[in-house]
């Protein structure tokens, strides 16, 4: 089935087996099946709609409205909500159920979900079984981070979005990593330096899509090699002689070896769908899955589609930043969720509908900070009698509106557009959200409170003559002017790497680690040696060589 999205007049497709998947979703009700409708938007549509809900990175002053205490907050004091620190938000001392309500019938849905959301306390951080990570957001069970987003079991990990990951700075969702920096894309690595998806490999430095080697510098493609130079052979002497000679604080010679890096890149043929041990899939960066379309950044899912950065799914559509579900659908936010649909950041749901950070919790319909309870609506609690008499009167109600099988507009997120993942992947100017009714926010900036600020050009060069001063000074960044601090545990990380103090901001250091990776959209074209039709990531007219699978294992093997 051919559709035109209503947003972006895009030509979309809504497969056989999409179709299959919304009608086994669909709720029944006293022997009658409440048909999910097929999308209005085209998947990318989709994805922007859900980002715009989540916000990690922009992180504000905020006080506790329980305890009082001051920390920081993903909601800035402007917010018409209560907001609690995690420590209050996961305490016994408040109930969602104290802000329930009937449902309406004269008014519409979403509505009224707006006004509910306004009287549910938020949690100003999410954190989950976390300690000493009051500056990051979206963590579960990590400990000892600093400025990191969306990770799961890492320690010491600073700026970036780590998992499973162990002494890692400035990283862009990098699994099962150790005493890593400036990594992109990449997994099971040792000791790696400003490499991008790359796996299983230790001692590498300036490297791209390595697998199985060790102490390789400025390489691509290559499969379990050792002591490799440019893709060139050495022996163990050569190769030491030259890695001794290297000095990372040296500017001339870290852009030498990202200059020699992006050559080799260039001769290099890339693999058209970057992926490990799949079957029947599309998309980029898929490992441990089959049965898995138009999907990126996904580990160990089956039977899924239109889903990024998600782990252990199985009959899902169109889910984000979320592990361990089953038969969920546009859902956005934790894990251990089954038969969720339309929600966003709930924990251990199911038969949950249109609701947010509801946990432990199952048959709730518009329900927000919901805990250990079932047969809610709005927040309020029925008898699963009235419950299933209720809710089909509301999805009358909803697809009469033209509103049921939609997710949450856009314009009821607690964000500002630039504040979401959504301005990353789909950006868009300030005029350009304005006009679609999307809130934006002007960026303010405090002063920070310092002995003095030094432009990024003045610093001395070799970490040897950084003083322990400088964590009571402030850097300029080099490219937006921007003014950041640096903390002692990054200081530690950097003497014990010989590494340089960073000249960016890290807000523009994470801007410059996106900007290496490709658009989560596909493409047709062709296969560069064969001719074989495929569908990638790699648009067609980018300069890279692109090779369909059996011509891409030829080459590297």
């Amino acid at each position: 089935m051919q559709r035109q999205c209503r947003q972006c007049s895009a030509a979309f497709e809504i497969t056989q087996e999409d179709l299959a998947f919304y009608d086994k979703i669909s709720p029944v009700f006293a022997g009658k099946k409440e048909l999910i409708p097929a999308p209005t938007l085209c998947p990318e549509c989709r994805q922007q709609r859900r980002y715009a809900i989540r916000n990690e990175r922009n992180l504000h002053k905020r006080t506790c409205d329980l305890c009082g205490k001051s920390g920081l907050a993903m909601y800035d004091s402007e917010k018409p909500f209560p907001v609690y620190c995690p420590s209050c938000w996961w305490s016994d001392q408040w109930h969602g159920e104290s802000a329930g309500r009937p449902f309406a019938f004269d008014k519409p849905f979403f509505e009224q979900f707006a006004l509910l959301q306004r009287d549910v306390p938020r949690i100003g951080l999410y954190l989950v079984n976390s300690e000493n990570c009051d500056y990051c957001n979206y963590l579960g069970d990590c400990k000892s981070c600093y400025l990191t987003f969306g990770s799961v079991y890492s320690q010491d990990c600073l700026y970036g979005s780590a998992y499973y990951s162990k002494d890692c700075v400035d990283n862009l969702v990098t699994r099962e990593c150790e005493l890593c920096y400036e990594c992109t894309d990449s997994r099971k690595l040792y000791s790696c330096l400003f490499c991008q998806d790359c796996y299983h490999s230790d001692h590498l430095l300036y490297c791209y899509d390595l697998q199985g080697c060790s102490e390789c510098i400025a390489c691509a493609g290559l499969r379990n090699k050792k002591y490799h130079i440019g893709n060139k052979a050495h022996s163990k002497e050569e190769y030491d002689a030259v890695k001794a000679k290297i000095t990372l604080c040296d500017s001339r010679t870290t852009k030498a070896l990202r200059a020699q890096m992006e050559a080799v890149k260039l001769a290099t043929p890339r693999h058209y769908m970057p992926s490990s041990s799949v079957q029947n899939v599309s998309g980029t960066h898929l490992y441990n899955s089959k049965n898995t379309f138009q999907s990126f950044f996904v580990d160990r899912c089956e039977d899924s589609a239109y889903c990024m950065q998600v782990v252990d799914l199985k009959d899902c559509r169109d889910c984000n930043y979320t592990e361990e579900d089953e038969l969920c659908c546009e859902y956005l936010g934790m894990y251990g969720a089954k038969n969720t649909f339309l929600s966003t950041f709930s924990r251990h749901t199911y038969d949950v509908w249109y609701s947010e950070y509801c946990i432990n919790a199952k048959h709730l319909f518009g329900c927000a900070g919901i805990r250990d309870r079932q047969y809610c609506i709005l927040n309020k609690q029925y008898s699963k009698e009235e419950y299933e008499r209720l809710v089909p009167q509301i999805i009358a109600k909803m697809r009469a509106d033209k509103k049921w099988g939609e997710f949450f507009p856009v314009e009821l997120s607690p964000f500002a557009y630039n504040e979401t993942v959504a301005q990353e992947y789909f950006p868009l100017t300030k005029e350009e959200a304005q006009k679609r009714g999307w809130q934006w926010q002007e960026e303010k900036e405090e002063a920070p409170k310092v002995s003095k600020v030094i432009p990024a050009e003045k610093l001395p060069d070799s970490i040897d003559d950084i003083p322990d001063d400088i964590l009571n000074w402030a850097i300029e960044c080099e490219a937006t002017k921007r003014p950041f601090r640096i903390t002692k545990q990054e200081l530690d990380f950097y003497r014990r790497n010989g590494l340089p103090v960073p000249r960016r901001h890290p807000d523009q250091r994470y801007q410059d680690r996106m900007a290496q990776r490709r658009p989560r959209k596909l493409w047709k074209r062709q296969c560069q040696k064969c001719q074989k039709p495929i569908e990638t990531a790699y648009a067609p007219g980018r300069s890279e060589i692109v090779y369909c699978e059996s011509c891409y294992l030829k080459e590297v093997y």
